[in-house]
């Protein structure tokens, strides 16, 4: 058995892992990242990268097929699924390379093996060999994340029923594709495949797909789902997987009746348990609450001083840009600098068609604290630059508090929502006013205009709208 020592471990080479190793690296830190399977995590390997791959090659199916509408005549659009998956696979074996290549840069050592504590200041690193290995840390950062949650009579088998790991690598459309949950990963490749050709059907047990999400910000994706032919069952509960000589059919429960659905592939996508207990993390004192989650300070750090947790193992929300965050917040504290998580805009990123953003308060959360609020709703189709675009499918809503004009939150659903919501967080993050957005001039004709129109309708001065008192739709 090695030994060797570091300032600081790293166990996790996803979002947060890597993110905390190179800005240990930084900051003069001798650290290693320990990571049992690829660099980049979840995102990286089968979540972020890789849907986001696929829904840009599903993106451009619809756009050419949708072209006639715009004088653009084509011929039969072709998918070679196999070819989609090679490219899709070259992305990230270049992004798994520029992350060890950054790591190495930034002198930050980089294990491949199963890394599970032995004390508060020792690991334990089982290689792929069988060997183990001795790890000595004076501070160690916990970024293991999270792993899918399976249900019963939907147990994984590789072949028919999977999870998104699965679902990003069918080497063939499904002709039946039935998933499991509505939220985020079940709407995102719900879309992808029904794009490609697939029959989808969307088993929701929640009253509405994307649970959470501002009701407003959901009804552009329900219509653009409905015109792909999706069936969402809501309100539905998948009872388990009957395999027949003639194909599989998953048994749903919905209105009381149970039906019998076709499939050839399964995507369950119900969420996330904690990966913290299969570390040892007890035998350090670490402690998680009642479901598994590590807790942490606002300066990621546990209960054990020497030992800190970033990303997903630490609970929701599973996003891999918070990880991210928190993992810089852990390595600057680590290295002495006057560092907290203190992030008061946390965006969320939706990538369906259209796609949906939210940051800060949405409109029901403001009411239910009982605040006074103005809010502006603007239609995408109002702008010119969506127009031109054939992209008029969407709202941008802001929230207001009416007493001081602040911004609460802002939500969009439309065209590039998910990377001009980075103006909505600056603005949550700086405490400004709807008044300051409105009075920002805006490059002409472009959809962040949308942003502008809605901050100036929630005091009722929007240009491009006509405006009247807002009333919750129903």
């Amino acid at each position: 058995m090695m030994s060797k020592s570091y300032e600081v471990a790293v166990i996790g080479g996803g979002p947060g892992g890597y993110v905390a190793g190179i800005r240990l690296g930084h900051l003069g830190k001798k650290a290693v990242v320990i990571e049992r399977e690829h660099l980049g995590g979840v995102c990286l390997n089968w979540g972020c990268i890789p849907s986001k791959s696929l829904i840009h090659a599903a993106n451009v199916v619809s756009e050419i097929e949708e072209s006639e509408k715009i004088g653009i005549t084509t011929t039969e659009v072709k998918v070679n699924q196999r070819k989609v998956q090679s490219w899709k696979d070259g992305i990230i074996t270049r992004q798994r390379g520029g992350i060890k290549t950054l790591l190495k840069a930034n002198k930050c050592d980089h294990i491949s093996g199963d890394a599970s504590l032995t004390s508060k200041n020792t690991l334990s690193v089982t290689n792929s060999d069988g060997t183990s290995d001795e790890i000595r840390f004076e501070q160690l950062i916990i970024a293991t994340g999270a792993s899918v949650i399976q249900i019963p009579g939907f147990e994984f088998d590789d072949e028919l029923v999977g999870y998104a790991k699965h679902a990003v690598s069918y080497e063939k459309v499904p002709e039946n594709l039935v998933i499991v949950g509505g939220g985020v990963i079940g709407s995102e490749l719900g879309m992808v495949y029904a794009k490609l050709g697939a029959k989808v059907t969307i088993v929701e047990m929640l009253g509405s797909i994307l649970p959470g999400t501002d009701p407003d910000l959901i009804r552009p994706v329900a219509k653009k789902m409905k015109k792909l032919g999706i069936e969402v069952l809501t309100g539905a509960k998948a009872q388990g997987v009957d395999r027949k000589p003639g194909g599989a059919q998953v048994m749903v429960e919905v209105g009381g009746a149970i039906r019998a659905i076709p499939a050839d592939k399964v995507l369950v996508a119900v969420g996330f348990r904690s990966n913290a207990k299969s570390l040892g993390i007890e035998t350090a004192g670490v402690v998680t609450d009642e479901r598994g989650w590590i807790t942490v300070n606002d300066r990621c750090q546990t209960n054990v001083p020497n030992i800190y947790a970033v990303g997903d193992v630490t609970g929701a929300p599973l996003l891999a840009h918070r990880a991210s965050k928190m993992g810089e917040v852990a390595a600057e504290v680590i290295a002495g600098k006057p560092a907290a998580y203190d992030v008061r805009a946390m965006p969320l990123g939706v990538f369906t068609d259209p796609e949906v953003a939210q940051v800060g308060l949405t409109e029901a959360e403001a009411r239910e604290q009982g605040l006074d609020i103005n809010v502006g709703l603007f239609p995408i189709a109002a702008l010119g630059r969506a127009a031109a675009m054939n992209q008029t499918e969407g709202v941008i809503k802001v929230v207001v508090d009416k007493a001081n004009d602040v911004i609460l939150g802002v939500g969009m659903s439309c065209f590039g929502a998910c990377d001009f919501i980075a103006q909505a967080c600056l603005a949550l993050e700086m405490g400004a006013l709807s008044e300051d957005i409105g009075l920002t001039v805006h490059a002409h004709p472009t959809l962040s205009e949308g942003i502008m129109e809605a901050s100036n309708a929630a005091r009722g001065e929007a240009v491009h709208i006509v405006n009247r008192p807002y009333r919750p739709r129903k």
